[in-house]
């Protein structure tokens, strides 16, 4: 055992579930681990109540967490405050009429709303959802009415673009604005609770109950809002136990990532995991600096964080920063999304002398499935890592979705859907993508890759268009869609292209309408346009005019001609 680790408290709404405490244990090898792991999923089971109201119960005083530049100028949060906030926000919510099933929008970055918000709305057994800041007007508006939500917490930064849609949302009734807002047409987060009691009983329900619907990124067509139950925070612990704690919990932990807490990454792999085990996370709102990075980790001492590739690059080009920085406490750093590669390796290594970097692996509707653990030697150059304790995790024939495909042979990462926690319940309002999703027993990935004899996988590429950017997965239709609502585009071809920093980034290539000639200001023109109606990371980087895009038969463009296109530059 560790020599600061503390014991968990129990309480009678959320006993202590053994199955996830294995950091207490010695292991002799990772495969013992595996072997001797089995799920522990009560029936009752509320996420609001393992997360805030134990801690709030037995330790109301213990730091939750840490919000750097917090705007109210507070800069922690204790799991006590978290509790009594979201008992008011919740009773406000109920006064509303918001209950059970109904759907919250929580459209917040790393600020203490956000957590306060989806704590609410499990403790109404309503169903939050996580809404990027980045979204603009098409975006917000398409998510918002898919879920019809009838209510939502709504960032300052966001609320231009809400103020220019909100007569064409259908179901939305209440609003309460994080920061600014307008005194005469808006209301106050902080000002609708403050008059609430404090004090609220969480609901019971199962395990299987809705609780959050997050959006992916409208890979093909219209982006599917994801449907998870409660369960799938208990399908998140044992990776998250060996990957991202490495097996080691103390008094001294603190945790933080750059991930949006409006993203699967970061608040489903981050925040929540880390609340469960009474340990603070920083949140930042600032837009990501390299060079404040390493401040931000000697300011608090973090032992722990996840970060995308793409950023340990941009961290890599700030030479100096660590020699004036104490980042002594660093322990463990996970990434995942894309591949670390070696340079990036052999700088954590030297830069955060002892620490341990592993990747991971998932998507939103499985996460935390694949993963490394250095303290039980699961670690290969040029490979994600094994199986999570819990989950089949096999490469299946893409054809048949069987696994049949052998050692070191390329095929379609898949997990087996029956009884894993984390695996996602159905999209939302999709039957017909759902029945594609899972086919014969297993959840498809829709990426390719490979597992050797050992056990150790590696991710080749997707398996159909999607563009890995920064770790964001973005859908090339979502953007030719909005560039084709341009007066001046005809039509619009989109891929993704090698980039340095990162990995890929979206190239567009456009054909103009009638009457319209290209020019660096169009272009430009054009990119703002996908800018201002989409997320902001999904907009073209790259753009090109073209012709006569390259098309099949039946009017689809041909991306292969595209990424060809390209190549011959």
């Amino acid at each position: 055992m560790t020599a600061h680790m503390y014991e968990i408290p129990e309480t009678e709404a959320a006993p202590k579930l053994d199955t996830y405490h294995f950091y207490d244990r010695d292991w002799e090898s990772y495969e013992q681990l595996t072997e001797s792991f089995e799920w522990e999923i009560p029936e009752q089971f509320n996420v609001a109540s393992y997360i805030c109201d134990r801690w709030a119960e037995t330790d109301p005083d213990r730091i939750a967490l840490y919000i750097r530049d917090d705007p109210r100028g507070k800069g922690e949060y204790t799991f006590g405050e978290i509790q009594s906030a979201a008992n008011r926000l919740a009773n406000y919510l109920e006064s509303e009429g918001i209950g059970r099933g109904d759907r919250v929008g929580v459209n917040v970055p790393q600020k203490a709303e956000a957590v306060i918000g989806h704590v609410a709305a499990w403790k109404l057994g309503a169903v939050s959802v996580p809404l990027s800041t980045l979204f603009g007007t098409d975006g917000f508006r398409y998510r918002l009415n898919d879920c019809a939500a009838k209510a939502c917490l709504i960032d300052e930064s966001m609320m231009g673009v809400y103020r220019e849609i909100k007569d064409d949302l259908n179901d939305l009734e209440t609003v309460l604005t994080v920061g600014d807002v307008d005194p005469d047409d808006e209301l106050d987060f902080w000002d609708a609770i403050e008059n609430h009691s404090d004090r609220f009983e969480t609901v019971v329900t199962s395990a299987d109950d809705d609780l959050t619907i997050f959006y992916t990124s409208g890979t093909t067509g219209d982006p599917k809002g994801v449907r998870h139950a409660h369960r799938m925070h208990l399908g998140h612990l044992p990776l998250f136990v060996s990957w991202f704690m490495s097996l080691e919990l103390t008094e001294d932990d603190v945790y933080w990532t750059p991930a949006s807490w409006t993203w699967m990454g970061g608040l489903g792999i981050v925040v929540l995991p880390a609340m469960y085990y009474g340990i603070p996370t920083v949140g930042w709102n600032e837009q990501f600096e390299p060079s404040d990075v390493f401040e931000l980790i000697e300011t608090y001492e973090i032992t722990n964080y996840w970060i995308p590739p793409t950023a340990l690059r941009m961290m890599m080009q700030e030479e100096d920063a660590a020699e004036r920085h104490d980042v002594d406490t660093v322990r463990a750093i996970t990434s995942g999304g894309e591949s670390l590669g070696k340079t990036i390796i052999e700088w954590v290594n030297e830069t955060f002398e002892g620490a341990v970097v592993h990747e991971g692996y998932g998507q939103t509707e499985a996460n935390m499935l694949v993963g490394g653990c250095q303290k039980l030697d699961v670690v290969r150059p040029g490979k994600i890592g094994k199986a999570a304790p819990g989950y089949d995790v096999r490469i299946l024939d893409p054809e048949v979705a069987e696994p049949t495909v052998s050692p070191g042979d390329v095929g379609e990462i898949g997990v087996r859907y029956e009884g894993a926690p984390a695996c996602f319940k159905e999209y939302w309002n999709k039957p017909e993508k759902t029945e594609r999703k899972i086919q014969n027993g297993w959840l498809l990935t829709e990426d390719l890759g490979t597992v050797d004899e050992d056990g150790y996988f590696e991710f080749v590429s997707r398996k159909d268009d999607v563009i890995i950017s920064s770790g964001y997965r973005i859908g090339p239709e979502e953007i030719e869609d909005s560039l084709a609502s341009h007066d001046a585009v005809a039509d619009a071809g989109v891929i993704g292209i090698p980039d340095d920093q990162r990995g890929e980034i979206p190239k567009a290539y456009v054909q103009l309408a009638d009457g319209h000639e290209p020019s660096d200001r169009l272009a430009e023109e054009l990119k703002q346009h996908v800018k201002d109606r989409l997320a902001k990371y999904e907009y073209p980087r790259e753009l090109e005019f073209i012709d006569q895009l390259p098309t099949t038969a039946t009017g689809k463009i041909k991306r292969a001609d595209l990424e060809t296109e390209h190549e011959g530059v």
